[in-house]
């Protein structure tokens, strides 16, 4: 027995020097002494770790033990390269906490600068130095992963699969249905993991313990108890149903008859043209791991919740004291849950001006200009209280993405506000004759675009458009296609300028791993968590190469043997535009969480290609956006596993299967929805009304059918600038950020505009202020004062009440609004009783001579 007490290394202090120990090796004196030793040295660096007040999330997770071993073995000169690495890398990046950023480059100009004496200067050198090498920087990284991995733990297992399989069916299918609501709700991943915990133990409780082989693999039917790697898997299985169909969206404009109305496309081109969507994404997620997976700059904001939940559900942890508070993670996602559950039928179902809370118009109901500047539907939101509904201010999750994106895409939503308002009231391209922010199209008689007066066969009829009417947009839309077209460019050429040296490497990486097949993509980052995971086998680019061929291979077969009107040529145009702007979006997703969707990028575009033709601009758009939107869902899900340590080839597969049973699922869901009454009506009675769908159906119809050049040339000149003027901008706010760091650090130009894009389709600032207050007080406020709490708590906070509001929806849906069983009060009327609920006022009227606009015969 004694043998198992025998010290492996020497006792080292924490200055690095030896400590004298006695010669008896199995003294109990020398076991004593050791112990103390080491319990100074943890009580050392947990008083260095609070004192430098951004590692609390470390001391509450218990690493203090961790960082005592490694600073035993690293060397002060080694420290100093490390940091200088660190400084290099994260000089520019937002999300690299100011604090640490200045202590580090104390650290380095020596002792006397840093000015804590020698044993405090080499302590927190090494310290500092060993959270870089051995852990995340990242505040919020650090907070739901761990530093070390264990390798034997089941990931790839039968039940995994067996239980991901049968959630990919259900989430997919309740989301596609869902997606169409206003406000929508869905069976997010934190939602998901919480029905996978009782389903993955009671497959380790009640299947037998047998293995049998087929081919080269051994099948364990029951490895044990459900592990936290096997919930992480299946999740990751899951989430391809969590997330609806892209061509969800573009399906409504297509086949209704509100729209274009092409009864042709039913269930068998659905699943096609689903291979061809979610297929591309994951190929093209293959590629793009360079930039968003194995960088430690791509946090992947969005993520963390589900990292925190998985860790919650199924590792145990300590409850010690945080600021007050010994409530237990997993208690605290319960109690909000049950809470939130029962409260979202208040504003949902039994007091609904609680969740549309426009106040302020009832004062004067019938007063227009209220009601466009406060209104929540019709106007611009300037209201200090505009919801009680968790749906509605969690919109733009404020509490996962960092407050520094909040609060540039908010002051770009006021900003941009105030715009519209300017653009209303000066009657500017005469917005002032339809309501102020919508997506829906008019014609000079003030009513919605009729396209079936000026298509014969699906094509544009140039002699019947001049009979009838250009086509008008609100200011809120035209506000909204001006700025994308200034982000699109100012986002491609800024992102590239300021993060080059990534574009570098991984074009360099990628190169050279289609030369040598066997290097592992991981040799070529030195982040920690890319060293644990060099024990794994890569999945070879030559796999999702593949995978991108045969979807685009499908794409073409399916534009040529249906009524498409698409030409296979433009597809490929398409496809090759969107993954030249797809690497700065992702980039920009994975540092800031925001998604820039170019899906405007792609009508324009196709208006050019294919002119005159709606239909063909449907496809041509609905093929750029799958590539951005299935990619950014492929690739954060192998950021999801990069944080967890799954094994690349397991996710991969896993993947492989949840797509498959995702692309029938959602097909069959679609034709499910197309049966509702009146789907996608403004006054479908349980709220299917395809937002999003109407407005691709006014884009395709301003670019597509009456077409780009006598959009701009004609009506809008503006717009045709504002590519231009994106990419003019780009260089001279890269050189005012380099000028004024310490003014312009957290000033992100992309996002502020994006803010400006939250117009034009019924979204104001209504939907976001409340959300602002959220993120300045968690992920700002309490962030900064109270990080161990935030580091423990934050997350677990937004998905308890997700999942309550997911559950909840899904229940008042199936039992109160699928066959709507109505109550009416004054409660659940107020909202919508006036100027702003209605929807469909304007601040002029159609002149006595019939018509507004350019004069009859001046477009052509």
């Amino acid at each position: 027995m004694s043998s198992d007490y025998e010290p492996k290394a020497p006792v080292v202090s924490i200055t690095g020097e030896e400590v004298e120990t006695s010669s008896n090796d199995n003294s109990f004196d020398e076991k004593k002494n050791s112990i103390t030793q080491h319990l100074h040295e943890v009580d050392v660096i947990v008083d260095r770790m609070r004192a430098t007040g951004d590692m609390d999330d470390i001391l509450a997770s218990g690493g203090a033990d961790f960082f005592v071993d490694k600073l035993h073995t690293m060397s002060a000169e080694e420290a100093r390269e490390i940091l200088q690495y660190a400084l290099d890398y994260h000089n520019t990046d937002i999300n690299f906490p100011a604090t640490t950023l200045n202590r580090i480059k104390k650290l380095l100009k020596g002792e006397e600068v840093y000015g804590q004496g020698p044993v405090f200067y080499d302590l927190d050198l090494r310290l500092e130095a060993s959270l870089m090498k051995y852990h995340s920087p990242y505040p919020e990284v650090r907070s739901v992963c761990t530093p070390t991995d264990d390798p034997t733990i089941p990931v790839e297992t039968f039940r995994a699969y067996a239980i991901g399989i049968f959630w990919v069916a259900v989430a997919g299918f309740i989301n596609q249905i869902m997606y169409y609501r206003q406000p929508h709700f869905s069976l997010t991943s934190q939602v998901l993991q919480l029905l996978l915990v009782p389903f993955g133990q009671f497959a380790a409780k009640f299947l037998p313990a047998w293995k049998f082989r087929v081919w080269k693999w051994t099948i364990d039917l029951n490895p044990g108890p459900w592990t936290f790697k096997e919930q992480m898997f299946a999740t990751i299985i899951t989430n391809v149903g969590a997330q609806n169909a892209v061509w969800g969206q573009y399906a409504p404009v297509l086949r209704e008859k509100i729209f274009y109305g092409q009864e042709w496309a039913t269930y068998g081109f659905t699943v096609l043209i689903n291979i061809v969507c979610q297929f591309f994404g994951l190929g093209m997620a293959g590629i793009l791991r360079r930039w968003c997976v194995y960088p430690s700059k791509a946090v992947w904001p969005t993520l963390l919740p589900t990292l925190q939940l998985n860790r919650t559900l199924l590792v145990p942890e300590d409850n010690k004291n945080i600021n007050g508070w010994k409530i237990s993670k997993y208690r605290l996602f319960n109690i909000l849950l049950v809470v939130m559950f029962v409260y979202f039928f208040i504003p949902d179902y039994l007091f609904t001006a609680l969740s549309t809370f426009n106040w302020m118009t009832w004062i004067a109901p019938k007063n227009l200009n209220l009601a466009f500047v406060t209104g929540s539907t019709i106007g611009m939101g300037f209201n200090p209280l505009t919801t009680f509904d968790w749906s509605v201010i969690n919109y733009s999750s404020p509490l996962v993405v960092p407050f520094f994106t909040s609060a540039n895409q908010y002051a770009g939503t006021v900003v941009g506000a105030i715009v519209v308002l300017i653009l209303y009231y000066t009657n500017y391209k005469y917005t002032a004759f339809v309501p102020p922010n919508t997506s829906t199209v008019y014609d000079r008689f003030g009513a919605s675009y009729n396209l079936t007066r000026v298509l014969d066969n699906g094509v544009l009829d140039v002699e019947q458009y001049k009979a009838y009417s250009p086509p008008y947009v609100s200011a809120g839309y035209y506000m909204y296609l001006c700025t994308s077209y200034v982000i699109y460019m100012l986002a491609f050429v800024y992102i590239f300028i300021m993060e080059w040296h990534i574009f570098r490497d991984a074009i360099t990486g990628f190169v050279r791993s289609l030369k040598n097949r066997k290097l592992s993509n991981y040799d070529q980052y030195r982040d920690p968590l890319s060293v644990l995971m060099r024990q794994y086998k890569e999945v070879p680019d030559w796999w999702f190469l593949i995978v991108l061929a045969v979807s685009f291979v499908v794409a073409c077969v399916i534009m040529a043997a249906y009524p498409t009107t698409t030409p296979v040529w433009s597809v490929v145009v398409i496809f090759l535009v969107a993954v030249a702007m797809l690497v700065p979006c992702m980039v920009l997703y994975a540092s800031t969480g925001y998604f820039m969707s170019t899906n405007m990028l792609g009508t324009i575009i196709a208006g050019y290609l294919v002119p005159g033709n709606g239909i063909a601009c449907l496809f041509i758009r609905a093929m750029g956006f799958c590539v951005e939107d299935q990619s950014e869902t492929y690739v954060s899900d192998q950021k999801l596993a990069h944080y967890s340590k799954l094994p690349p080839r397991a996710v991969f597969r896993g993947q492989l299967v949840g797509t498959v049973i995702q692309i029938f699922v959602t097909a069959g869901a679609m034709e499910v929805v197309h049966g509702l009454t009146n789907f996608c009506s403004w006054t479908q009675s349980a709220r299917f009304t395809c937002a999003w769908s109407h407005s691709i159906y006014s884009g395709t119809l301003l670019f597509g059918v009456i077409g780009p050049d006598r959009t701009f040339n004609t009506l809008y000149p503006m717009i045709k600038w504002c590519f231009l003027i994106g990419a003019a901008v780009a260089v001279p706010l890269y050189l005012a950020r380099q000028k004024f760091p310490q003014y312009l650090r957290y000033f992100q130009p992309v996002l502020f505009l994006g803010g400006f894009t939250r117009f034009g389709s019924n979204y104001n600032l209504s939907y976001y202020t409340p959300g602002f207050y959220f993120s300045f007080f968690f992920m700002y406020y309490l962030r900064t004062r109270y990080l161990a709490w935030w580091s423990k708590y934050n997350y677990i906070i937004t998905s308890g009440l997700s999942a309550g509001i997911a559950f909840s929806g899904i229940l008042i849906f199936l039992a109160l609004q699928y066959k709507p069983k109505p109550l009416t009060w004054w409660g659940t009327t107020v909202q919508s009783a006036g100027v702003d609920g209605k929807g469909v006022a304007s601040l002029k009227s159609v002149p006595a001579i019939g018509y507004f606009g350019i004069s009859p015969g001046t477009w052509q």
